[in-house]
């Protein structure tokens, strides 16, 4: 498996590891509507936090099991795939940034709409990772 790939996978599985119980606990157990509402703030740094430790800790094992790997810069394949899936990227999070920032503050308010953005900034980070796993999975196959 590329360099790349493994880089991919670790950010697509760490994201869901810390992201889904937070939504998750965020739609069971919604955020009332004040604002500031610190312990929102808490949860969402912790989860921040936890992504951003898991995305460090996995980089520095990577590095560590095949550093000559690491150092390689990008070639023309690697710049293309993640072209191209930064492309899908940011037509998911351009159109929910229209939607919870154009349609939402009509309906709703505070943490709903924070949530909404940080859902689509991560769906957006998502949809990067898997464009390019299923390039290099396409290219394996």
């Amino acid at each position: 498996m590329p360099y790349r790939e493994k880089v991919a996978w670790l950010s697509l599985l760490s994201m869901l590891a810390v992201f889904i119980p937070y939504f998750s606990w965020t739609a069971l157990h919604p955020p009332g509507p004040e604002i500031p509402n610190f312990g929102q703030m808490a949860l969402y740094a912790v989860t921040s936090l936890s992504w951003a430790a898991l995305l460090g800790i996995g980089h520095l094992l990577l590095r560590w099991r095949a550093p000559g790997e690491a150092k390689l810069p990008m070639d023309e394949r690697d710049i293309a795939i993640a072209h191209k899936a930064r492309g899908y990227a940011y037509g998911v999070l351009i159109a929910g940034m229209i939607g919870v920032g154009g349609m939402m503050p009509f309906t709703h308010g505070g943490w709903e709409i924070a949530n909404a953005a940080f859902f689509m900034i991560v769906l957006a980070e998502a949809v990067f990772s898997i464009g390019i796993i299923r390039a290099y999975r396409r290219q394996h196959a």
